[in-house]
């Protein structure tokens, strides 16, 4: 029998010789949602190293607001990197960080002195949160939601709501960490039922007296952007207020235009009393800060707060830019523009390409979600459809990232700086590929 024909070599630099080295030098449990290596980027659009063009609609995870490579934010932190990169705001202070933070404490709702602490990553935010509102109450319990997503590490996974992939293997977890059911309409759980299981939670088991704060996301972000009904808002606010509690809103996917406001919680009117902030903050650097009464801010001790490379220079810079970008080109004007032309077309898409298959559109501003389902009559989650979508999307040049408990929704986190004949082209391929789906999945039922 004659040998077999030796398989060819991937070309060097391609997707496929990537994804080999990938594979043996990166840890399994760093996941890629998509085979492809990023080439260059600007706006809205993405090209791989093999010179393939996508339209971005995932937005590096929410974190692209102002997209790729927006010019303001590049000039601010090529200027910075010319004068330093790094001091540690610990050991020798810099401008940057306090000219940020004076920002973020001006833009955060609430008529009342505010400071801000600025971190590295989202989970580190949460983290410090947590941290200066146990040290501010003295009190070691925080309330979090089912469904919420506050991080990887492990303080942040116990508040965290979902088990696969993010909490499976890696507990126990900390003490005094309690959850709470999320009000979710889609699995019949009202307002008013949400109020009253966290009531019978706080007469078993969270005792209001040892309770320094509660945490929630303003729309959740893994957990299949929901928003948060302003009337739980204002429930949680009132019991806050009756118990000495502090309220947390974790602002870390919705905020900086992503919904049409600065933060997503200003559309309830309900103010805070922490807010942690990440991703679309300095436009595709990473930073992350919280920001907080002025008094609960400064529970700790100098020296209680910080981290090596908290507050960055460059990415200070970066941030002070994207937000002034946010500012000037109107971006949140755009971001509910967005939101409202993209609810319209996903109504019209799904009663035409796929009738009783897409349960619900839902979200707010440019941060939105579409659900799969079976079918109308039963509701069940179908993350088979969903995932048939996205990969039919990627090959036709469409970035997508799915989200929700059954991993059945598709959300929506295009830049809002991308321009509307580039958004429409990314609808357009949405439609072919979830008309691939549907059509694939006719035709394995009919073999």
């Amino acid at each position: 029998m004659a040998a077999a024909a030796p398989m060819a070599a991937a070309a060097p630099g391609s997707n496929a010789a990537l994804l080999a080295r990938r594979e043996a030098a990166v840890a399994r449990g760093v996941a890629s949602a998509a085979p492809i290596f990023a080439g260059r980027a600007e706006n809205a659009e993405l090209w791989d190293v093999e010179g393939k063009r996508y339209i971005d609609f995932a937005g590096g995870i929410a974190v692209l607001n102002t997209g790729h490579r927006h010019p303001g934010v590049i000039a601010a932190a090529k200027a910075q990197e010319d004068l330093y990169t790094h001091t540690s705001f610990q050991v020798v202070p810099y401008e940057p960080y306090v000219a940020l933070a004076e920002k973020l404490n001006a833009l955060a709702p609430g008529d009342f002195a505010k400071k801000s602490l600025l971190v590295t990553t989202g989970a580190e935010a949460v983290e410090n949160a947590v941290k200066i509102a146990r040290a501010y109450t003295g009190r070691p319990g925080v309330i979090a939601f089912s469904a919420g997503y506050h991080g990887r590490t492990l303080l942040t996974l116990g508040l965290t709501g979902k088990v696969t992939p993010y909490k499976k293997d890696v507990g126990p977890f900390p003490s005094d960490i309690f959850r709470a059911p999320f009000p979710d309409a889609r699995n019949g759980v009202t307002v008013e039922d949400a109020l009253k299981a966290l009531d019978m939670l706080m007469l078993t088991d969270a005792d209001p007296s040892r309770i320094a704060a509660i945490i929630l996301e303003p729309v959740l972000g893994e957990g299949g952007y929901h928003p948060v009904p302003t009337e739980m808002w204002q429930a949680l606010r009132a019991i806050c207020d009756k118990h000495g509690i502090l309220l947390i809103a974790d602002e870390i996917q919705s905020g900086f235009a992503r919904t049409g406001a600065w933060f997503a919680i200003q559309h309830s009117g309900v103010v805070p009393d922490l807010i942690t902030v990440a991703k679309s903050m300095a436009g595709g650097y990473p930073i992350a800060g919280v920001i907080g009464r002025a008094e609960v801010m400064d529970a700790l001790a100098p020296g209680g707060l910080g981290g090596t490379y908290g507050g960055n220079p460059v990415a200070c810079a970066a941030a002070l830019a994207a937000i002034e970008a946010i500012e000037t080109e109107g971006l949140l004007a755009r971001s509910t523009a967005i939101g409202d032309s993209l609810r319209a077309r996903f109504s019209e898409m799904g009663a035409r390409v796929a009738p009783f298959r897409m349960w619900d559109i839902r979200g707010l501003g440019a941060m939105l979600a579409v659900e799969f389902v079976t079918d109308f009559d039963t509701a069940t989650p179908d993350a088979a459809l969903t995932k048939s979508v996205i990969a039919n999307a990627l090959k036709r040049g469409l970035i997508l990232l799915s989200c929700g408990m059954h991993g059945n929704a598709v959300r929506i986190m295009v830049p809002i700086t991308a321009p509307d004949a580039i958004i429409e082209e990314g609808m357009a391929i949405f439609e072919a590929a979830l008309a691939d789906a549907i059509a694939a999945e006719q035709k394995l039922a009919a073999e």
